[in-house]
């Protein structure tokens, strides 16, 4: 029990490095809302841009490649689309933050992201 006690007197040190952990991680959840990716489906029937927030921001769809009858097709194209552009955006955010768990000298997965 002791031993747990004399780790009390880096405590400043730890809230400091938390305070400093927790900026970091601020500056680039702002950076990453201001990048964006892209994916499309249905041979780019569909073309669907997400920013680092994991927002929509912008739908683009080719009329030249739709039958505009099809709705069923053109729905399933919209949300595989945005699937895709999501599942990119979620490497971008993890790769980020896995260098912020890298630089604090954590193991990978310790942040929730």
């Amino acid at each position: 029990m002791l031993d747990m006690l004399k780790n009390l007197g880096d405590l400043p040190s730890l809230m400091r490095k938390a305070q400093e952990m927790q900026g970091k991680m601020a500056k680039v959840q702002e950076e990453l809302g201001k990048r964006q990716v892209t994916a499309d489906s249905g041979a780019g029937m569909i073309t669907a841009t997400v920013n680092g927030k994991l927002e929509l921001v912008r739908l683009r769809i080719d009329n030249t490649k739709i039958d505009v009858t099809d709705t069923a097709l053109l729905e399933d194209m919209v949300v595989a689309a945005v699937a895709a552009a999501q599942r990119r955006a979620g490497d971008m955010i993890k790769d980020e933050m896995g260098k912020i768990t890298a630089e604090l000298g954590l193991p990978p997965g310790q942040l929730p992201f």
